[in-house]
């Protein structure tokens, strides 16, 4: 869970995440293996940070709920949180906020779902009941959406076990049983399905009332109030990372196979969202509300100070 902070932090910097805060300082940017990702990818990848004079550096880890103790501790400068995880960290007592968003949800979402393994003859909400699920991350987007799902179809999500999977172990876990189904995103999901391993039963967002954010680079307070320039340097890079992906999707392929390391196939059939580099108050506010549905916040939020400004 984000507040096992301790030992989430000791565990980032064995992954050999750690950076120094300088004067001109370096940027380091946690992410997981997902698509999600891909403005990032794209501004990394065609120079778009350093044309305005940023050094940027993306280094992967394991599970996003580790992302804001690793942002706390300056192991990273920014993490790219799900929204979930972020407003968690803040609940907690972190004074982090959102500086540019990534991913956004649909309705027509074909880019994450949750897969089942292949020999299991699964076709409804209820199926779940009594079964034990991957999410990469307790607490994180994938996780907490897929709850939000089975409460609307009327399946107590309580009756479901979830455990920590991360995004590169899920083909294995589920191939060998460890867990009956995965939440997972593109590319991972398109492996394992492609391979044979499970199936894809569904997206979970058919019953969403509103678009989403899922990704957003969060930091600290502190850091931002310190490097405004830096901060605003960084989220105008995002933005256009971001216009690239949402045109060309060759673009979206080919970064995200240099950050996420896949066959060729799986990288060139995977599904594509949809980015956005805004963080909106209401599609933070729309997550205060599902996240409320599964009592996972202990105060009131303010959506206006959740979003650096």
């Amino acid at each position: 869970m984000i507040r096992r902070s301790i030992a989430l932090v000791a565990g980032l910097l064995a992954f050999g995440i750690v950076g120094a805060q300088a004067q001109t300082p370096k940027i380091l940017v946690g992410y997981t293996a997902t698509a999600d990702f891909a403005p990032g990818f794209i501004a990394v990848d065609k120079g778009l940070f350093k044309k305005r004079g940023l050094d940027v550096e993306f280094k992967i880890v394991p599970l996003n709920s580790q992302l804001p103790a690793a942002v706390q501790s300056d192991s990273i400068t920014f993490g790219g949180t799900t929204v979930s995880v972020l407003l968690q960290a803040i609940d907690g007592g972190l004074d982090h906020v959102a500086v540019a968003g990534s991913g956004l949800t649909d309705k027509n979402q074909q880019s994450f779902g949750a897969v089942v393994r292949a020999d299991m003859p699964w076709v409804k909400a209820d199926d779940f009941a009594g079964k034990k699920v991957g999410a990469p991350g307790i607490g994180a987007f994938l996780h907490v959406l897929f709850r939000n799902w089975l409460i609307d179809n009327g399946v107590d999500y309580k009756k479901v076990t979830f455990v920590e999977v991360g995004f590169p172990q899920m083909a294995d876990v589920l191939k060998g049983g460890n867990v009956d189904a995965v939440v997972t995103g593109e590319p991972v999901m398109g492996r394992i399905v492609q391979a044979g391993i499970g199936k894809k039963v569904t997206s979970y967002t058919d019953n969403l009332k509103t678009e989403l954010p899922i990704i957003v680079y969060s930091a600290t307070r502190k850091w931002v109030t310190a490097n405004p320039a830096a901060a605003k340097a960084f989220r105008e890079a995002i933005a256009e990372g971001t216009e690239i992906a949402n045109k060309d999707h060759d673009a979206v392929r080919a970064s995200v196979g240099n950050h996420i390391k896949m066959p060729p196939e799986v990288i060139a059939n995977m599904k594509l969202g949809r980015w956005q580099a805004e963080v909106t108050d209401a599609g933070m506010g729309a997550w205060i509300d599902i996240m409320k549905r599964q009592d996972m916040l202990r105060a009131p939020l303010d959506v206006k100070k959740v979003i650096a400004r």
